[in-house]
């Protein structure tokens, strides 16, 4: 099995041990938790608005899709979810707060970077693939992590799913940031 597979179809999961470090040295601090919370917020208004132009094929375990998404955020950088992840998670790591708080910074963003570095890879094998010279046009003029200050003049003149539409699909992140923002807020009781 390719390496870069394992981690496209458990990324949901492949983030559970760098969780569990993070709970295990939280040591959450009041002005660094706001702080936090306020980073988390951002992040997931970044995979918000991916979700709502992308839509639920972002969930899935097979790499691919049935169109290219160039709209909305993805005109602006090719990767919002993942940039989205790695926001809330450098919010979670603020939230729990650590005696070593930036070697725990360092950490995550090494983990995710290496991460979506090999996920990112395999994606756009199978983009180019599918798509050939649009993908191509598509990658030389919109970047991967960091956006653009303006959008890409894009194609796509998809329209964004509905707010309640989206809720839906992001239930499930939702749900786990919440888990663990309690289990922090446990953690500091203990």
């Amino acid at each position: 099995m390719d390496i870069r597979d394992f981690f496209f179809r458990y990324r949901s999961y492949t983030p559970i041990p760098l969780a569990l470090i993070i709970l295990y040295y939280a040591r959450p601090s009041w002005p660094l938790t706001l702080i936090g919370f306020l980073v988390i917020l951002l992040g997931e208004s970044i995979r918000f608005q991916g979700v709502r132009y992308a839509g639920g094929v972002t969930r899935t375990t097979k790499v691919g899709a049935p169109s290219l998404c160039t709209a909305g955020p993805f005109a602006r950088l090719r990767n919002p979810l993942y940039l989205g992840n790695m926001v809330m998670y450098t919010g979670v790591v603020l939230f729990a707060g650590a005696p070593n708080l930036g070697a725990m910074l360092l950490l995550t963003w090494a983990f995710f970077l290496i991460q979506y570095s090999l996920i990112v890879s395999l994606e756009e094998e199978t983009l180019v693939r599918l798509f050939g010279e649009e993908y191509e046009t598509y990658r030389k003029h919109v970047p991967a992590l960091i956006p653009r200050w303006t959008p890409w003049e894009s194609p796509d003149q998809r329209q964004p799913q509905s707010f309640r539409k989206t809720l839906r699909t992001e239930k499930r992140t939702l749900q786990n940031v919440a888990l663990i923002l309690l289990l922090i807020g446990v953690r500091s009781l203990l």
